[in-house]
């Protein structure tokens, strides 16, 4: 599927800048777009560069709270959940601890402090796949989540809209909740189906519903909050809530009788080699999104749905939105890019704009997620983690969409 995709994004690139030169006379698309594979392999570059860091720090903590047994102790707590989602994976194996930190840390906005659980968690669900270059159903389920994650605190949407002077930066905030629910729950449902999980037993029931039941409390507490309270609450949270994390390993580790200080640098160690690992994978698929962006292939899909909502008789103002849309699951620096234009050309709490912050709030950079995870574990056949994945992207884009018009009409 890798293969495949790859190969697509530069036909689909090539074919889209012969248009551009021979139809619309611009030969100067080439030079955009060799430009744009330098542009990406020194990203690529940038992005190891600061996830050696990263990883490096937060798997130094992990290895602690390892240590001192808060990993064996989720993954007990999660056990008989995972056995129905994950049949593959062994009751009270690592991994099921250090996926729930993962999306723990995805709810509350934690991206720093995500990426290297999920790293972790995908290396240690690797150790149980009996084809290494090949994606388990456990990895698909894992990826096809993650990447459809459920944000509670979207924190840097509400920054980006207060930098753009909105009068209350978390008017968004409602839509943007539902919108990446409906995105969670379409990526559990399509692996459900094609891995063929039974997902309507007590055991599954009793935790979605138990999980669903502590989110409608939290979005309680929260609607009931001001706009500034809640904009307050939102920057304290996710803060606390990091340092909260680290000072709970530390604690546990001291408890434990744990030496913190020599189990952080052997976990740190461990960083180091997954992020050198992943310049390859990473420079692979972020200079086919830069050839793709550059050959103009978005702009040309941008003005065919423009055409095609004219041609319906709907109303077109989502479409200056979608720019963000499309690029969000190839490139997030993009889309906040786009995020930010919109709002500047189009006035930050414009319809448009609140769109696309919605979009830019519910779904992930599918492509990215996809490159950085299975690149860290050597993965090469994806099997059906993109489709899953682009079809919850995909229904979180419509959901965003039909929000934005109920909520802001």
């Amino acid at each position: 599927m890798l293969n495949r995709l790859w190969l697509g994004f530069f036909l689909v690139a090539a074919v889209a800048a012969l248009a551009r030169w021979l139809i619309g006379g611009d030969a100067a698309v080439f030079a955009a777009m060799i430009a744009a594979l330098f542009d990406m392999a020194r990203l690529s570059v940038e992005v190891v560069i600061l996830l050696f860091g990263t990883l490096t720090l937060w798997l130094g903590f992990l290895r602690i709270a390892e240590a001192a047994g808060l990993i064996d102790l989720l993954a007990r707590a999660l056990g008989p959940l995972f056995a129905h989602l994950m049949p593959g994976v062994p009751r009270g194996h690592p991994a099921i601890g250090l996926i729930t930190l993962n999306f723990a840390a995805n709810m509350l906005g934690l991206d720093n402090a995500a990426t290297p659980m999920g790293l972790r968690a995908m290396r240690e669900l690797q150790t149980l796949n009996p084809d290494p270059t090949t994606a388990s159903d456990a990895q698909i389920l894992f990826l096809v989540l993650h990447s459809s994650s459920l944000v509670l605190l979207p924190v840097t949407i509400f920054m980006y809209r207060a930098q753009q002077g909105a009068h209350d930066p978390t008017l968004v905030f409602l839509p943007i909740l539902l919108a990446t629910c409906a995105s969670a729950l379409t990526g559990l449902l399509s692996v459900a189906f094609v891995q063929k999980l039974h997902l309507y037993n007590r055991v599954v029931l009793a935790y979605l519903g138990g999980f669903a039941l502590l989110l409608a409390a939290f979005i309680a507490l929260l609607a009931s909050m001001t706009p500034a309270a809640l904009a307050a609450f939102s920057s304290l949270a996710g803060n606390l809530a990091m340092f909260a994390i680290i000072l709970l390993f530390l604690l546990a580790g001291a408890v434990k009788k744990v030496p913190v200080y020599e189990s952080f640098i052997d976990g740190a160690k461990q960083g180091f080699d997954v992020a050198k690992d992943l310049l390859p994978y990473l420079v692979a698929m972020l200079c086919a999104i830069g050839v793709l962006r550059a050959s103009g292939a978005l702009d040309f899909l941008l003005e065919a749905i423009r055409l095609a909502v004219q041609g319906l008789g709907l109303d077109t103002r989502f479409v200056d939105a979608l720019p963000t849309a499309l690029a969000k699951p190839f490139s997030g620096s993009a889309a906040r890019a786009l995020l930010i234009e919109t709002m500047k050309t189009q006035g930050v709490d414009s319809f448009p704009a609140l769109v696309a912050a919605t979009v830019q709030g519910s779904t992930e950079t599918t492509f990215y997620v996809l490159a950085v995870y299975f690149g860290a574990v050597g993965i090469q056949r994806a099997r059906h983690t993109v489709g899953c994945a682009l079809l919850a992207d995909f229904v979180g884009i419509v959901t965003s969409i039909a929000l934005c018009y109920w909520f802001f009409g």
